[in-house]
């Protein structure tokens, strides 16, 4: 199999996985609690209330998306692909498979399992808490590889195009009028008898706040690397053990203290997050008096550390195969080297 066809595998099994995570916040966590987060599966979720539980959330998804998906073709293109349409399908299908609803798989409902029902009943706030990771956790790993799950985003494209509207703007309209509608129905057919509806409008606006967050976090990832400028007399000696030792790059950058007016060299390296403890321990022993500053990298691109939100297909297969402990993939064995400007030279020189 190619390259190719095996990275298209790689990427459906994992908008699979997100549409699963996706479906078990929705379906188990948070359609029973009537919170409802914005978009078409808000609206599925209201309308499935306004049936009084009759039609499937699922199903209902599935149906308001078909029609956004073609929508969206004839206005944008196949800019969407088939990808859109696999990811609200397998979404879709999940959520109604996990609350029983496909015929002759009622035995499922893993909504009434006694770990939810006890949430439900004893710890709402941490139920909400549980949905919101899976929905923002789901959904992060379906954009992260290439996929979508129709719904606002196609709104906000068709929007952006005709009227120039922002997508953001778009987006947050479309989930606080869902949301809205939502409260409206859940207080209109006195479907909560405990929690004030108003209440579960405010939870989720708190969804829709925590779900976010965590589709960036997933996206972008964490902060995975730190950047180092080094000032010191002995930047000879302490460069060799940064790229002897720690086996990455360093780069001289030529500086001049503006309180004695003394030059010397700067040295700038980028360094994964647990090799930083490694890093100051060298230097220090070195030079006690060496001046360190620390930042966050936001990405590197370079040999020895991967992009920001890229996720190398042959480390993963060396990791499944038991062969990729050690190391991951911030390419600790392999030298980076960078350039850049620093903030210019000011403690040691006084």
């Amino acid at each position: 199999m190619s390259a190719t066809k095996t990275r298209v595998l790689f990427d459906y099994f994992f908008i699979t996985v997100g549409a699963f995570l996706m479906a078990l916040g929705i379906g188990v966590f948070l359609v029973d609690a009537q919170v409802v987060p914005g978009g078409v599966s808000g609206l599925s979720m209201a309308l499935h209330y306004l049936s009084g539980y009759t039609l499937p959330v699922g199903l209902m998804m599935w149906a308001l998306n078909v029609p956004l998906y073609i929508w969206g073709v004839r206005e944008l293109g196949r800019s969407f692909g088939f990808r859109t349409f696999y990811g609200f399908t397998a979404n879709s299908l999940f959520i109604d498979l996990l609350r029983g609803d496909f015929p002759g798989l009622g035995f499922i409902r893993a909504q009434d399992s006694a770990a939810v029902q006890y949430l439900l009943g004893h710890d709402f706030f941490f139920l909400i808490l549980l949905g919101a990771m899976l929905l923002g956790l789901g959904l992060g790993i379906i954009f992260r590889f290439k996929g979508t799950t129709a719904g606002s985003d196609i709104i906000a494209a068709i929007a952006q195009k005709r009227w120039g509207a922002r997508p953001g703007q778009t987006i947050m309209f479309v989930d606080f009028f869902v949301i809205s509608f939502a409260g409206f129905i859940i207080h209109y057919k006195d479907l909560s008898a405990e929690k004030p509806a108003l209440a579960l409008t405010l939870y989720a606006f708190m969804l829709l706040f925590v779900s976010s967050k965590l589709i960036d976090m997933v996206i972008d990832g964490f902060d995975y690397a730190r950047s180092a400028f080094i000032i010191s007399d002995r930047n000879q000696e302490i460069g060799a053990c940064i790229m002897h030792q720690l086996n990455r790059g360093a780069t001289a950058l030529h500086g001049r203290g503006l309180y004695r007016g003394l030059e010397r060299d700067v040295l700038f390296t980028v360094v994964n997050r647990k090799e930083v403890q490694i890093l100051t321990e060298l230097v220090r022993a070195i030079d006690p008096k060496a001046f360190i500053i620390v930042s966050n990298v936001y990405e590197v691109q370079g040999e020895g550390f991967r992009p920001r939100g890229y996720l190398d297909l042959q480390t993963f297969r060396k990791k499944s195969n038991g062969n990729g402990h050690g190391h991951g993939h911030d390419g600790e064995e392999a030298k980076a080297t960078a350039t850049g400007a620093g903030p210019g030279e000011a403690a040691p020189d006084q």
